[in-house]
């Protein structure tokens, strides 16, 4: 297997909890993506254990890194490790397919037997979770379906989201390729549906985009 994470005491940590795991065999370390990468077409390797943020951008390096492989080797396992519960991450993770893929919070990497059972499940096709995501998981969708936006549409979301970018109607119609009057008869629609039907026009946005933004993360760089 390859590792990869950019500190080099949590690398070399996890290096030395393998170590004692006889049927895991480390054959390459990386530090950073364009490393991870080299090691990956040199060694295909059945399984990549990679942090989720990685230099040079720092960003979801290795979320992108599996999203390579299920293209261009969809026989390599992955798990992730993050600092933090993300499910928006995992989501991005699972969405082409859970086989061979594993999501783990970076504090389970001390214990040996959860690190090894993550590694052998995916190495087996299998997927893996960290449980505490699983319950970040269940309780976002809990809290959707209690919100008022578990009424919309999937299309009436994303004119939410684009009002509460503080788009214009017309620049929300050129976004999603709609007409004005398709935007219109959205934007009246999520206004009803929200309970803001009645208040004036500059209110009504305002209200909506707040609700909108306490409830959902926007996409990066939004």
């Amino acid at each position: 297997m390859v590792i990869a994470e950019d500190s080099l005491i949590v690398r070399e940590g996890i290096q030395q909890i393998l170590a004692l795991e006889p049927d895991v065999d480390v054959v390459a370390s990386c530090g950073d993506l364009p490393e991870l990468m080299e090691a990956i077409e040199r060694e295909s390797p059945d399984v990549v254990l990679t942090d989720i943020r990685m230099p040079p951008g720092q960003g979801d390096e290795g979320i992108r890194v599996a999203g390579w492989l299920r293209e261009a080797h969809p026989e390599i396992g992955v798990v992730v490790l993050s600092q933090y519960a993300e499910p928006s991450y995992a989501l991005t993770l699972l969405e082409p397919g859970s086989d061979r893929r594993g999501y783990l919070l970076k504090e389970r990497v001390h214990d040996a037997s959860q690190l090894r059972a993550a590694i052998e499940a995916v190495a087996q096709g299998g997927a893996i979770i960290d449980p505490k995501l699983v319950d970040a998981l269940v309780l976002g969708k809990a809290r959707l379906e209690r919100s008022p936006l578990a009424e919309l549409t999937p299309r009436e979301r994303e004119v939410l989201a684009e009002i509460a970018q503080g788009k214009s109607n017309a620049a929300i119609a050129d976004s999603l390729v709609l007409t004005k009057r398709a935007v219109e008869k959205h934007i009246n629609s999520i206004f009803l549906k929200l309970g803001l039907a009645y208040a004036d026009d500059v209110s009504k946005r305002v209200k909506a985009a707040l609700l909108f933004l306490s409830e959902t993360d926007l996409p990066p760089g939004a």
